[in-house]
């Protein structure tokens, strides 16, 4: 049989800029196209008719359509990896599986078992660092460890990259070496129990108008001021070195949601307990109430505090919720009703389309004050003061909250002032211990 390289489409849905596939295309093999529809991750999603999954399937179908044109075509599988590799190694001699590297725990531990595999069958993993700019332990302090406080991260971040040029890997100029192929089994959805979503996706384009005044548009949520493109980094329809050197030449502060979600990956890749523990371990001995009734009301967006329940409600009904509004209803959950951080980062992740494990994570724990922040435990935002600040028409209540003001609407399901202080005393409490 040909000896042929393999290219593992992950979270890179592209052919352009790609540096894996790129690597891939320059080995010299003919190179096999596959994606996995992995059921270890899909046979744990909640809903059937998740909208992730429904975006995934569109990426892959496009990109099969792509790969037709010059040739090849995207072979899919839907199983468990270890598996599906097992079937790939009884029908082609394989010498190299390239694949861009994914930083969560499950991807690492799958990756160890793909590649004992391969070198089992005399071929190899090969990964490459596509999803962020630096990883892991690229950015060091100067006693050489790994940074725990965004500030001085960022400002190391930004003096490597003026350091070096940003580079570019034209995968899509390679795309002749694909191994010929004129047969697909693209599985659909209900093949795989799951269903359609209607839900709108953003577009993969950058909106360039809202990007050049992010800095003066993003805290307030009436108005269209974030990019959107979130799903879009999550899954890898868009490249990071162009998004980087795009946010360069507009706008400073979109840059550095950029790097903030670089720390982020740098903390999961770095301290994989976050996904199950406080970063500040002493944090875990905070006694939470959680109480299962309030809980549910916060999920539904009926706790009496409307920029609360208006971001809920806007969740719940399009997998989106506005960057300050999240810093807002995650304070609200985790000081208010002091409910467990990891409650309300499972339900954001079921919920949001751009649901990314380190950034949700991160964000979770930041609003907890169990992360990564210097003095968090007493800072609890006050709805109504986030409200007259960023909403002070009330525009993006009113549109979520229509009953707002009547006898429809509930009363606070807690009292600010003395939820506050009720945290500040828990906390304070715990941390003595």
């Amino acid at each position: 049989m040909q000896n042929i390289s393999i290219y593992w489409f992950r979270r890179d849905f592209r052919l352009f800029d790609n540096v894996g596939l790129y690597y891939a295309l320059k080995s010299g093999n003919p190179v096999l196209p596959v994606f996995i529809f992995d059921r270890n991750i899909l046979d744990d999603l909640e809903d059937r008719d998740d909208a992730r999954v429904t975006f995934i399937h569109d990426c892959i179908s496009q990109l099969d359509s792509q790969l037709q044109q010059v040739g090849t075509r995207l072979q899919v599988y839907h199983g468990e990896p270890s598996q599906v590799f097992k079937t790939l190694l009884s029908n082609y001699t394989i010498r190299e599986v390239y694949a861009n590297r994914d930083y969560e725990p499950y991807a690492g531990e799958r990756d160890r078992q793909i590649d004992e595999l391969l070198q089992q069958n005399n071929a190899r993993l090969l990964t490459f660092k596509d999803h962020v700019m630096f990883e892991e332990k690229e950015i060091l302090n100067g006693s050489g460890e790994v940074y725990k406080v965004f500030t001085p991260f960022k400002n190391k971040w930004l003096a490597k990259l003026n350091e070096q040029q940003i580079c570019n890997y034209p995968s899509e100029e390679l795309l002749s070496n694909f191994l010929k192929a004129d047969q697909s089994l693209l599985p659909s959805l209900p093949e795989m129990d799951f269903t359609r979503s209607d839900m709108t996706i953003p577009p993969s384009q950058y909106p360039n108008e809202i990007i050049k005044v992010y800095d003066e548009h993003r805290n307030f949520p009436a108005i269209e001021g974030t990019s959107r493109l979130g799903i879009h980094f999550r899954f890898g329809t868009i490249s990071i070195r162009q998004a980087v050197t795009k946010a360069r030449l507009l706008n400073d502060t979109w840059l550095n949601e950029l790097i903030w979600r670089e720390f982020y990956q740098m903390i999961l890749s770095n301290f994989p307990d976050v996904v199950d523990h406080a970063f500040k371990p002493q944090y875990d001995s905070v006694p939470w109430r959680n109480d299962r009734d309030q809980f549910q009301q916060w999920c539904d967006g009926i706790t009496g505090y409307p920029i609360v329940d208006a971001g809920m409600r806007e969740l719940n009904a399009t997998g989106y919720m506005h960057n300050r509004v999240r810093m807002i209803t995650a304070s609200f959950l985790t000081k208010h009703l002091l409910i467990d951080w990891r409650w309300g980062e499972a339900y954001f992740a079921r919920k949001l389309l751009d649901f990314e494990l380190a950034s949700n994570n991160g964000g979770w724990q930041w609003a907890a004050g169990t992360g990564t922040d210097a003095q968090p435990y007493f800072r609890v935002f006050n709805p109504t003061s986030q409200t007259e600040k960023f909403d002070k028409g009330m525009r993006y209540i009113k549109k979520w909250v229509p009953e707002i003001g009547t006898k429809d609407y509930p009363e606070p399901i807690v009292d600010h002032k003395f939820a506050r202080q009720r945290a500040i005393n828990t906390y304070k409490e715990a941390l003595s211990q």
